[in-house]
């Protein structure tokens, strides 16, 4: 059978063409289109109002759904009592007539909408993360694993969060129960891979919660580094050590940093009778600013006692302290610190026995065995390598005494040394030392075995001078910021920091030109403190001390040989070692510069009966 032909109207479509590109026809397709637009103009007050009030009947209705049906009847009632009294009041219902409208007008204005959820790019990296995760917090025979290859990735993570760079800045994961979050190792192992994965180059904070089996990351900003040495607010017994961060500790102090006075959270080591971390050890890399620690510790306690300097590596960082008004000495020679260190330990015998005796007597202690102590020994390794190449006694024998019953004493000891040398460091040295600090770069390694405890957050490879670590007793372990307290004698020094400096050193009180003593001498008999010594006579200041016929009290000293010059008044004012009493009492003889009242500086030896008499 044949087709039938189509319709010419429909095989040819020149006409239909004609008719849609017509003039007429787009006229009229743009009047259209202008009428359109003039009318959602016109009544779009209309159309927001009437989407608003569509949005509010829905939410009524889902009020009204959720109300128990024993409370309807009296919110029913409350509504009525509602429209009742506005239906009462004066325009009351164009009031509310008015108010109704703007409600809608409001509830149905157009809302830009708010994106939520990560972008694309940030959706691959934490799958990526996730995926790093599984061969560790995972298990075979898991009926529910949370961590499996292929996973969903929003079930970890609980919580997360992108800086502007799109750089992962918090994050909050959960772990399964049977990962053993208890053990350093495997807590080490999952901060590794989260640290890859999440960034290098910056610090991270891991704060576990062995309780709800999470673990949050966070990105920690960097310690300021622009305060510089000032007088800190704290009691006495109270040295700040340096900054960290402001939800590691509960308390602030005002510092001036650059231009501004801010608040900072400090790091407060207390010493003193109830401390129970009374003697400190520094350790780092060269040039991490171990010097620049313990010269910020001797400036804050120059304001309430005496310091001690021994200097091991002899390159002058303290000269500044030398005849400042507080200071005993500055010893850098292997004589000299034998001499200073050797009196330091009678004098905390001393201390203790004096003390001793007026508590038994009923009394206060004497003022003098009340005023701090401070001990400062850096790099004192080097100095026993000397000792054991001259075959002298090693200084680090005379720490012992002020180390173990320093406390008690109001003596201080602080000891400051490098990595290289730290197994020189004597067992005493290791054992009293409770507040601990590292700086420079370290390991997580170096770090717990110095402070006894991992740090919490990464260690950076570069940081800045006085940066690092520290733990005071059984404390966590906190990140540190020394404030920048350089040598005011170097030529690399700001003027700045140099008058920073400069304004907390307290005023000299020996001439410049180092006439006096600067080094104690410890005395070669025993002393019995109970007796009174005749301190009428002057000695000379001019005179120079020669600290390497200083005579030791140990039994090395008496073997030797060793005797004390003859024209010293340590051997005049001792008395002979066959007294009774000199075996219980041992006191090193000392050298103290007093000025008295008409300026004049001069030296007193003896012993402190001596010394308090002579005052």
């Amino acid at each position: 059978m044949a087709r039938r032909p189509l319709p010419r109207i429909l095989t040819n479509s020149a006409p239909l063409a004609r008719m849609a590109h017509s003039a007429s026809l787009a006229r009229s397709r743009e009047f259209a289109r202008s009428a359109a637009d003039s009318a959602s103009d016109v009544f779009h007050p209309l159309i927001t109002i009437g989407r608003g009030l569509r949005r509010l009947g829905a939410a009524g209705r889902g009020r009204w759904a959720e109300t128990p049906k024993d409370q309807r009847g009296p919110l029913a009632f409350f509504v009525g009592a509602c429209v009742l009294v506005v239906w009462l009041v004066p325009y009351g219902p164009l009031l509310a007539l008015i108010g109704v409208m703007g409600a809608g007008a409001w509830a149905g204005r157009e809302r830009t909408p708010v994106v939520t959820g990560p972008s694309e790019a940030e959706t691959e990296r934490l799958r990526a993360l996730y995926e790093a995760l599984v061969p560790y917090l995972s298990a075979e025979g898991d009926p529910s694993p949370l961590y499996a290859h292929g996973g969903d990735w929003e079930r970890a993570f609980a919580e997360y969060a992108f800086d502007d760079s799109g750089r992962l800045e918090r994050l909050q994961l959960k772990y399964p129960a049977y990962f053993t979050d208890g053990e350093d190792r495997s807590r080490v192992r999952i901060e590794q891979v989260l640290y890859a994965k999440a960034g290098r180059g910056r610090e991270y904070r891991f704060t576990w919660d062995e309780l709800a089996n999470q673990l949050t990351l966070t990105v920690l900003d960097a310690l300021p580094t622009d305060i510089a040495a000032q007088r800190f607010v704290t009691s006495p017994g109270e040295t700040v050590l340096g900054f960290t961060d402001p939800d590691s500790v509960q308390r602030t102090l005002p510092v001036t940093g650059g231009e501004e006075t801010r608040d900072a959270p400090p790091v407060v080591w207390r010493t003193g009778q109830r401390s129970t971390e009374p003697h400190l050890l520094v350790l780092g890399q060269p040039g991490t600013g171990a010097t620049t620690l313990l010269r910020s510790i001797a400036l804050q306690a120059l304001q309430h006692g005496d310091v001690l300097v021994i200097d091991g590596s002899g390159t002058g960082e303290y000269g500044c302290l030398v005849g400042r008004r507080g200071v005993l000495g500055v010893e850098s020679g292997l004589a000299g610190a034998l001499a200073t260190l050797e009196w330091a330990s009678h004098e905390t015998e001393r201390r203790l026995i004096a003390g001793n005796r007026a508590r038994q007597a009923g009394g206060a202690a004497p003022d003098d065995t009340r005023r701090p102590l401070w001990i400062i020994a850096d790099r004192p390794t080097a100095l026993s390598h000397i000792a054991v190449a001259e075959e002298r006694d090693d200084p680090q024998r005379w720490l012992q005494v002020p180390l173990r019953h320093g406390r008690a004493a109001q003596v201080t000891v602080v000891v400051a040394d490098q990595f290289e040398t730290a197994e020189l460091l004597s067992d005493p040295v290791r054992a009293h030392t409770k507040a601990r600090v590292v700086l420079g770069p370290a390991t997580a390694e170096e770090v717990r075995a110095v402070l006894g405890a991992p740090p919490h957050t990464t260690p950076p490879a570069q940081v800045p001078p006085g940066r690092g670590y520290a733990r005071l007793g059984n404390a966590p372990v906190l990140r540190l910021q020394v404030p920048a307290t350089p040598d005011p004698l170097d030529d690399a020094t700001g003027q700045a920091h140099r008058e920073a400096v400069m304004a907390l050193l307290p005023e000299h009180t020996v001439p410049a030109d180092g006439a006096g003593p600067s080094e104690p001498v410890a005395g070669g008999k025993r002393m019995d403190v109970d007796k009174r010594v005749d301190v009428d006579k002057r000695v000379d200041v001019d005179k120079r001390v020669d600290a390497d016929k200083a005579v030791a009290t140990g039994p090395s000293a008496r073997t030797d040989g060793a005797e004390a010059d003859d024209g010293s008044a340590t051997a005049e004012a001792a008395p002979e070692a066959g007294e009774s009493g000199a075996e219980a009492d041992p006191v090193g003889a000392s050298v103290r510069v007093r000025t008295d009242k008409g300026s004049e500086p001069r030296v007193i030896k003896g012993t402190v009966e001596a010394v308090r008499a002579e005052g």
